[in-house]
Order: C-alpha cells, then structure tokens, then sequence
C-alpha cells in the first residue's frame, strides 16, 4: 500500500476542539476518518511550529486518501498537506528508468 505523511494545521476552532476533547480524541477521529477509506494509521504526533500534527499513513490508492482528505478539510477545523513517501525500493526502481528530458533554453 503506498504510505503518506500528512502534515496538519488546526484552525482557531480546531485548537478548540483539541482543549474541549483532547489529543488522544483527535487521533481516534483521524483513525477512524483513514480506516473508513481501508488506509491503516502508522504514527500520529503533535507537534510545535508551523505544522500541529504529523501522520503517517497506508491507504490503498491516491483516490481513498483524497476522499479522506477532501472529508476532513471540509470541516474547516484543520488543512492538511500531504506529501506521498516513496521506500528506497522504489527509489531504486526509479533510477534504473531511463528519461529523455531537455532542459529549458537547450
């Protein structure tokens, strides 16, 4: 299954929601939203910064984690950015492909 590592940031009413519910209640709802879709959770941390909460996650294709991610941003308590992991595996299999790309102005 391909793995996706979302990083979220609450609104003001989803830090609200957090101090009424706890951490432990957002993780369960963020479970619960990726098994609906057949993903399954790795890891779910909150965090400092400019991000609040890193998740790692399997879904069984790009459109299951869209319609989880189209859910869970359109209640407006939070927006995520998703970015797809790729194993060294893959990394490898990618190398060995070959491309023909021309650089701009070449």
């Amino acid at each position: 299954m391909p793995k996706y590592l979302i990083q979220a940031s609450y609104t003001a009413e989803g830090a609200k929601g957090i101090l009424k519910s706890g951490g432990s209640a957002r993780r369960a709802a963020a479970q619960q939203a990726i098994e609906s879709v057949d993903g399954k959770m790795e890891a779910f941390y909150f965090a400092f910064g400019e991000d609040d909460a890193f998740v790692i996650i399997d879904a069984p294709d790009n459109a299951s984690l869209a319609a989880a991610s189209l859910a869970i941003n359109a209640s407006g308590a939070v927006r995520t950015k998703t970015t797809v992991l790729l194993t060294p595996e893959e990394i490898d299999k990618a190398a060995k492909k070959t491309v023909r790309y021309r650089p701009p102005g070449q």
